[in-house]
Formats: structure tokens, C-alpha cells, sequence
């Protein structure tokens, strides 16, 4: 029923693409990279850690996080995260998007500052403080996905909507890069200053005092990037879709996109009370009504979105062992603590230059020509179809002479990632439900994808262990080894495939229209 639209949502439906559009996916995509540079840059100075405060005299390799420990450090801000997207996803429907945009930025400001300050010298102390400090970070990470895809998708155009939220999400690939490059050239300096011999020659000297504030400085430097931008996210206005149709104050939606578009709209005040009168414009979350018009849209939104960062999470942040495994870094008997995290952070780098970065930028390019459910199918099936090509001949990678071309086959499971599942799953769900459980319901596709995230985040840390006891890390069980581990995942991917159709394409079509509330309006009024 587009003679239904409301003036001011028709002119945010069809505007230009203006400097506005960009300072929106520049505000809310700081947020991104924030959240990417925090939760990724743990696995970064795991391995340190474990150096720092495991070190056993008289063993033949360095000191390791023990399970339980690594699994907490790995975990807790993504348990957090998955608390922060369901409460403030919540809500951001009942006060606003605005008014707790600025709330989760200056939560991860002081997280990021208080985990580097995490307290005292024992293992046990600095353990505890770090994860309990990460949760909080997370939980303010967790904020943030909800809230800035519904903002970016209230404040876009119908034309290039798709492209602008994944904008917003593509600043994740950068968060990750920063990451790696910050972490190269913060363990180069302190290589330069404090040189130590490796583990072999020297056990104790290899790890020199100092790298305890190594990763202190690479966790709180994630505070810098979220501080430069809350000024600007508290400049922003309250989206108009918010203001008219849940707040249902017209004149403020008009007045407010007004001076963002800069052209004159009337403010609707009898047409926004037709719009959401009556028993459906107000029906909630998971009554009769939402479920007979959404119900397999939110299955379709949270079990792709599950199955997608099971598969996502588990390599990336455990990478690092993967490339230990298949020897593309150095044995760590054969480094210092700071070389170490060097090489880390070099091979996280180089994929996320060669693959994570271009694949988010490729889903921007193409999302509003392709369409979403194009993107994600196709992510999903080459993502399984690598999967298994890395799985499969599993011990012709691990020969010295393939290594390359392991690393190229992993890269092309990012690269699909990225150009597929991991930035539509995110692009959807701000598109299809109504305004006012639009920030509700991606929150709670956006927790079902930590839940797989934690499930494959701790999972795969004790199943990639080697199947041989004699060859586990310190304090682990065996598992059923790295390769029987990426058959595992490309299973997982190919129920992402599978799960995709459930979820409907937006592309082209304005929020209401997706939404169904124009349709929920026209029957209220053919029933009075």
C-alpha cells in the first residue's frame, strides 16, 4: 500500500545518496571496527599469556593458557556480547535507538582500558580481572549490532540500503587488519628494546618482563577508535522510522529529517495514528500475529546466522594453531614470547588483507545488484566446497611444499565468508520485521550467531586437538584432530545453505513494504 507511505518515509526511500548517508556508515561503522579490533585481538596475545603467566621450569615447549582458562579468555567477551545484542536490542525498541547508541560506545571505551589494567601479577588475578573486564567490553560490543543496523537501515534509501548497512558491518575487516598491523609494529618495537633469546636456548630469558605490557597496550589501544566517535553519535538525530511509527510524534520525525535531507516535509500526525491504530499495528513478539507473518523469517535470520559463526568464529580466533599445525609459523620453542606474537599477528594480517577485507567490500559492491539471498547462498556453498577441499587431503597440506596453497584454499573460505553469509546475516534482519521490534529481533539473530560463535569458539579449541594423547597441548584431552574438525565445519555450512531459504530477499523494497506494516495498516482500516 505505498499510498500509505508517510511523507517523511517516502522521502528517506527515495533520496539521493547525500554526505549524510556516509557520516551515518562512518559513525555507526566506527562502532564496527571497534568491536572487531576487541574481540580479535585476544587471540593475538593468547600464546603471550600463556608465557607470561604458565611458564613451567624444566618443560621442552613454553608455558600455554590450560583449557579452562584459554577457553574463558577466548569466550567471555563473545558471552557478553551475546547478553549485550538481546538486552540492548530490547531496548532500542523501548527508548529509542539513540538514546543507548552512546551507552554501549562508553562501555567499551572504559572495558578496553580497564582489561589492559587488569590487576595484579598472579595468574589468578589477572585471569579473573581480564575476563571479567572482557565480558563488560562485550557486552557493550553486543549493543552495538542491533543498534547500528537499525539505525543505518531507518536512516538509508530503498536503492543502495543493502550497501550502506554492509558498509557499516565491511569496517569489521578493518578493525581486524588494525589489529594485526598494531600488534606487528608494537612486538617489532619491543623486539628492537628488549631482544631475548629464543625458548630453546633459554627458557626463562625468552620471555622478558616486559612483554607484560605488550598485551596490555594491544588490548587498550581498542579505546581510541570508539572515543573519537561518540561525540558524533551523540549529534546524531533519533531515526524518523522510530520517532513516527513507535514514538508516533510526527512532528519531531519531520523536523529531524528535514535538516538531515534539507527539504521541507510535513509532519502526518492523522496518517501516523492510522498507520499504528489498533490491535495490529501493536501486536508483540511472539504472539499468534508475529509468528504467522515472521515466524520462519526469524528462524530463517538466527539458525543461518548460528550456523554461519560457528564456522567463522572457530578460525578465526584459533588461526593461530592452524598455521602452527600446518608450519606456516615457527615452532614456539623456536621464538621469544615477543617474536612469537609478532608472527601471530603476521599471518591473521595477510589473511585478512588478501581475503576478510576484500570480501566485505565485494558484498558492498554487489549486494543491491545480486540481492541478498543470491550472496549468502552462494557464500555458503563455496564455503563448504573449500572446507572439505582443505579437509579432505588434509596431509598433503601439511608438507612443507603445499603450505602456500593451504593458505590460499583458507583464504577463499574468508573471502566467501565475507562476501556471503557473514555480512548478509547481518544486512537482513534490519530489513524484514516491523519498526517497532526491528532493533529486538536483530538482536536476537545477532545472539544466536555468538551462541555459535561461543559453540564454535570453545568447541573447536578441544576438538582440533591432535587425536594423539601424546601429542595434545598441556591439560587437554585429545580430540579428533584439525582435519576431522574442518569436515565438521563444512557440514555446518552446507545447513547454513539449507537454512537459507527461509529468509526472504528485501532487495529493492522499502522497510514497511518488507515489513508488512503498510499491509497491517490497510487491514486495520478495511476491519473499522
Amino acid at each position: 500500500m505505498a499510498g500509505e507511505q508517510l511523507q517523511v518515509l517516502n522521502a528517506l526511500d527515495v533520496a539521493k545518496t547525500q554526505w549524510y548517508h556516509f557520516t551515518a556508515i562512518i559513525i555507526a561503522g566506527m562502532g564496527f571496527f571497534t568491536d572487531a579490533y576487541d574481540l580479535f585481538c585476544i587471540s593475538l596475545v593468547t600464546k603471550l599469556l600463556g608465557r607470561l603467566y604458565y611458564h613451567v621450569d624444566g618443560a621442552a615447549k613454553p608455558g600455554t593458557l590450560p583449557p579452562n582458562v584459554s577457553a574463558a579468555v577466548n569466550g567471555v567477551a563473545l558471552c557478553g556480547t551475546l547478553a549485550g545484542q538481546l538486552f540492548f536490542g530490547w531496548l532500542g525498541d523501548k527508548l529509542g535507538r539513540k538514546k543507548v547508541y552512546g551507552l554501549t560506545l562508553l562501555l567499551m571505551i572504559i572495558c578496553s582500558v580497564a582489561s589492559g589494567l587488569s590487576f595484579g601479577h598472579s595468574a589468578k588475578s589477572v585471569m579473573a580481572t581480564l575476563c571479567f573486564f572482557r565480558f563488560w567490553l562485550g557486552f557493550g560490543i553486543g549493543g552495538d549490532y542491533p543498534l547500528s543496523a537499525t539505525i543505518m537501515s531507518e536512516y538509508a534509501n530503498k536503492k543502495t540500503r543493502g550497501a550502506f548497512i554492509a558498509a557499516v558491518f565491511a569496517m569489521q575487516g578493518f578493525g581486524i587488519l588494525a589489529g594485526g598491523v598494531f600488534a606487528i609494529i608494537a612486538s617489532t618495537a619491543f623486539r628492537v628494546k628488549y631482544d631475548a633469546p629464543a625458548y630453546e636456548v633459554d627458557p626463562l630469558g625468552s620471555t622478558v618482563p616486559q612483554a607484560d605490557y605488550l598485551w596490555r597496550i594491544v588490548l587498550m589501544v581498542g579505546a581510541f577508535p570508539a572515543a573519537l566517535t561518540y561525540y558524533w553519535r551523540m549529534k546524531m538525530p533519533e531515526t524518523a522510522r522510530y520517532t513516527a511509527l513507535v514514538a508516533k510524534n510526527a512532528k519531531q520525525a519531520a523536523t529531524d529529517m528535514s535538516k538531515v535531507l534539507q527539504v521541507d516535509i510535513e509532519a502526518e500526525q492523522s496518517k501516523i495514528e492510522k498507520l499504528t491504530q489498533g490491535e495490529a499495528g501493536g501486536f508483540g513478539l511472539f504472539t499468534k500475529q508475529f509468528l504467522q507473518r515472521h515466524g520462519l523469517h526469524l528462524l530463517g535470520t538466527t539458525s543461518t546466522w548460528f550456523l554461519l559463526d560457528i564456522a567463522f568464529y572457530s578460525q578465526n580466533l584459533f588461526q593461530k594453531d592452524i598455521f602452527s599445525a600446518i608450519g606456516w609459523i615457527p615452532g614456539a620453542k623456536t621464538m621469544n614470547a615477543i617474536e612469537e606474537v609478532f608472527w601471530i599477528a603476521r599471518a591473521q594480517t595477510l589473511i585478512a588483507l588478501c581475503s576478510t577485507v576484500p570480501g566485505y567490500w565485494f558484498t558492498v559492491a554487489l549486494i543491491d545488484r545480486m540481492g541478498r539471498f543470491a550472496i549468502q547462498l552462494m557464500g555458503f556453498a563455496f564455503m563448504t566446497i573449500f572446507m572439505f577441499a582443505l579437509a579432505i587431503p588434509y596431509d598433503h597440506w601439511t608438507h612443507k611444499e603445499n603450505r602456500i596453497g593451504f593458505v590460499v584454499v583458507y583464504s577463499l573460505t574468508f573471502f566467501f565468508a565475507n562476501f556471503g553469509p557473514n555480512a548478509t546475516t547481518f544486512v537482513v534482519p534490519a530489513e524484514i520485521f516491523p519498526a517497532r521490534l526491528r532493533s529486538t529481533c536483530h538482536g536476537i539473530s545477532a545472539a544466536a550467531g555468538k551462541l555459535g560463535a561461543i559453540v564454535g569458539a570453545f568447541g573447536f579449541l578441544y576438538l582440533a586437538q591432535n587425536q594423539d594423547k601424546t601429542k595434545v597441548d598441556a591439560g587437554y584431552p585429545a580430540g579428533i584432530g584439525v582435519r576431522n574438525s574442518l569436515i565438521l565445519l563444512g557440514v555446518v555450512n552446507f545447513l547454513g545453505l539449507l537454512f537459507t531459504f527461509l529468509v526472504p530477499e528485501s532487495k529493492g523494497k522499502s522497510l514497511e513494504e518488507m515489513s508488512g506494516e503498510n499491509e497491517e495498516a490497510a487491514e486495520e482500516e478495511a476491519r473499522s
